[in-house]
């Protein structure tokens, strides 16, 4: 066994040379954020170091400042939630539910606790869209919609709202989560949402609004958005006041399932004792019209089947082998 004193200065001998060690390595991490990709990170490329994590959190701290001056709380009648405004004259993005209906008295509460006066425009009620309006004056703190069609899995967001409802002296609630999946339908993400959050937006790293809150799922890490393309392909209609669509559960039904990135409306299974079995509808055929309009792929036929009324009678064109077929089918009702 060595001597104690050798023991003591071998201890001394390594802290000596963790001390001369330790500045270097931190210099090290200081020189390297100026190289740090920080879009390769936020779309979902793992961080590597210390200075990667504290240069992400330095950027979600310093966009979270911005982004909660213009999320809002939103209060209709007796329903309260939360919306975004994307123009610097003071239109808001909320949830249908939230919205309610058409032409509607609102009061939107800014982030410093200002009241001013809101009437709400149209609703999709089927993707859970809705549009507000501020009828004082501005300017308005808005933040811009992203050009993007959807949200990209795997991709980090930030999500800003009042959950529980707005409180008073307390700012937007920030929260901070990954992309699971996306489609032109919902974006789902593990951005935690409670009752209150509805209708706030969900944000990309560059401060664009990706999605707005919609729904909680059963696991607080599993919530869905309404996907920002959603708004802009429906803007017109939504800016003019129109309401369509259906609400979950409560909607109409054909019942098939289609083949999944099949590029077309092939269908993949009809189910039994619904009305596209009653009306002759197969697996194999691919439908290319539905109620006189063009069908591109699956999710298209989706979204026109969504316009229609439980009951409405429609003609469906198909492609069945070398032929085409025109049958009648009268739409059905989900069940809740």
């Amino acid at each position: 066994m060595k001597p104690y004193s050798d023991v003591l200065r071998l201890l001394s001998t390594v802290l000596l040379a963790l001390v001369t060690w330790i500045p270097t390595w931190a210099e090290d991490q200081v020189e390297n954020t100026a190289t740090i990709d920080l879009k390769q990170l936020f779309d979902g490329n793992p961080p590597q170091t210390i200075a990667d994590l504290k240069a992400m959190q330095q950027h979600q701290q310093d966009l979270a400042k911005q982004l909660v001056q213009c999320t809002v709380a939103v209060v209709v009648g007796p329903a309260h939630g939360s919306g975004v405004i994307i123009s610097e004259d003071g239109y808001v993005l909320t949830a249908a539910h939230v919205a309610g209906t058409p032409n509607r008295r609102a009061t939107v509460i800014l982030a410093d606790g200002r009241r001013v006066r809101a009437t709400t425009l149209g609703c999709h009620l089927t993707l859970d869209a809705g549009l507000m309006k501020i009828t004082d004056a501005g300017p308005w703190p808005f933040a811009e919609m992203s050009p993007n069609d959807t949200a990209k899995s795997g991709q980090w967001g930030i999500v800003t709202g009042h959950p529980g409802g707005y409180q008073e002296g307390r700012a937007p609630v920030v929260r901070i989560g990954r992309v699971l999946t996306t489609d032109r339908f919902a974006v789902t993400t593990d951005c935690t949402l409670v009752g209150g959050d509805s209708g706030g937006p969900l944000f990309d790293m560059e401060g664009k609004v990706i999605g707005i809150n919609s729904r909680i799922g059963r696991d607080l890490t599993a919530n869905m958005h309404v996907p920002v393309v959603a708004y802009r392909e429906s803007w017109d209609r939504l800016k003019k006041g129109d309401q369509w669509g259906h609400f979950p559960g409560t909607g109409p039904l054909i019942g098939v399932k289609g083949v999944a990135d099949a590029g077309t409306a092939r269908i993949a299974e009809v189910y039994a004792n619904t009305p596209a079995e009653k009306a002759g509808i197969k697996a194999g055929d691919v439908i290319v019209k539905f109620n006189g309009r063009a069908v591109t792929d699956f999710a298209s036929l989706q979204l026109l089947v969504n316009d229609c009324s439980p009951g409405d009678k429609v003609e469906v064109e198909l492609q069945r082998g070398d032929r085409r077929v025109l049958l009648k089918l009268e739409v059905g009702r989900q069940s809740s």
